[in-house]
C-alpha cells in the first residue's frame, strides 16, 4: 500500500482497560482504491472479525464513494478531466495544478507528462481536508467499548519498521543451480569444490538469519521511546509523559518504497 497518511489514537477507561487504534490511509494497487486501514491493539478488544478461525485486529474503510472514484481513474492515475470525488457524502474537488502539489511538498512522479498518481491526489487532499479521510469515532469504536475515552491523538511519530525479516532457506537444488551458474560466469579454478560451496552458502544463511533477528530486536516496539512513552501515558493516564526527543518519521515522505510491488 502506498502510504498517504497515518495516525495513532490512545484510549483508556477509569480502570485498567486500554487500546491503541492506528489508522493507515493509502492507495492499494491490488484493490485499486484508496483504503483506510484501522488496526486495534489493547486488552479490551471486542467485535473482532474472524479470519480462518482466528480473530483479526483490523478492518478496512473506504471513505470515497466507489463510483465517483472509478469514473476518475485511468489505471493508477486520475483522468485529465477528473473533477471530484464523493468523500463521506462531500463533493471534494480534484486538483490538476502542479504548483498546488509542490506547495504541499508533493513532487509528482510524472512517468508521463501531466500524469498524477492516485496516491499523489490523496496526499494533497489529506493536506487540505484531512478530516474527511480520517476515521470517525464510530469507526474507531467498532472494536473497543464505548465507555473508553480518547486520551491522546498522535499524527506523526518516530517509527521503526518491524516487518518480519526471514532469510529464505535455499534448497539443495537451488544451491546446485547457483553453483552451476557460478562455474559458467567465473573461471573454474576460482570456484571451490561443491561441498565447500554448500558449506559457505549455509554459513551465509546463518549469518543473515542472525542479522535479521538483531534487526527485529532493535525495531521491536518496546525497544525505543515512542512506545515506551505511550505505555507510560496509558499506565499513568497522563499525556505529559509523551515528550518525544527523536524526530518524527511516520510521514509518507519517509517511506518511499511503501506499496512497491
Amino acid at each position: 500500500m502506498s502510504l498517504i497518511d497515518s495516525r495513532l489514537n490512545v484510549f483508556i477507561d477509569d480502570g485498567d482497560a486500554w487500546a491503541i487504534v492506528a489508522e493507515r490511509l493509502g492507495y492499494s494497487p491490488r484493490g485499486g482504491r484508496l483504503e483506510l486501514e484501522i488496526f486495534y491493539f489493547g486488552n479490551c478488544l471486542q467485535n473482532l472479525s474472524d479470519e480462518n478461525g482466528k480473530p483479526n485486529n483490523y478492518y478496512i474503510v473506504t471513505p470515497i464513494e466507489w463510483e465517483s472514484f472509478l469514473e476518475t481513474m485511468d489505471n493508477e492515475t486520475i483522468k485529465p478531466d477528473a473533477s471530484y470525488w464523493l468523500v463521506r457524502g462531500n463533493k471534494v474537488p480534484l486538483c490538476h495544478d502542479k504548483q498546488e502539489y509542490a506547495a504541499a511538498g508533493i513532487t509528482l512522479r510524472e512517468f508521463e507528462p501531466g500524469e498524477i498518481a492516485i496516491e499523489e491526489v490523496g496526499r494533497l487532499l489529506i493536506f487540505n481536508q484531512s478530516h474527511l479521510f480520517r476515521a470517525t469515532d464510530i469507526e474507531l469504536y467498532r472494536s473497543i467499548p464505548q465507555p473508553m475515552q480518547k486520551l491522546l491523538v498522535v499524527d506523526e511519530w518516530y517509527h521503526r519498521d518491524f516487518m518480519e525479516m526471514n532469510t529464505p532457506v535455499l534448497s539443495d537444488e537451488q544451491i546446485w543451480m547457483s553453483y552451476e551458474i557460478s562455474k559458467m560466469n567465473v573461471c573454474e579454478n576460482q570456484i571451490p569444490a561443491f561441498g565447500e560451496f554448500v558449506k559457505m552458502a549455509r554459513q551465509q544463511e546463518l549469518a543473515n538469519a542472525a542479522f535479521d533477528e538483531k534487526q527485529r530486536t532493535r525495531c521491536a516496539p518496546g525497544n525505543y521511546e515512542t512506545w515506551q512513552m505511550l505505555a507510560k501515558v496509558i499506565t499513568t493516564k497522563d499525556i505529559s509523559f509523551y515528550k518525544p526527543t527523536l524526530p518524527a518519521n511516520s510521514h509518507w515522505t519517509h517511506w518511499p518504497d511503501a506499496g512497491s510491488m
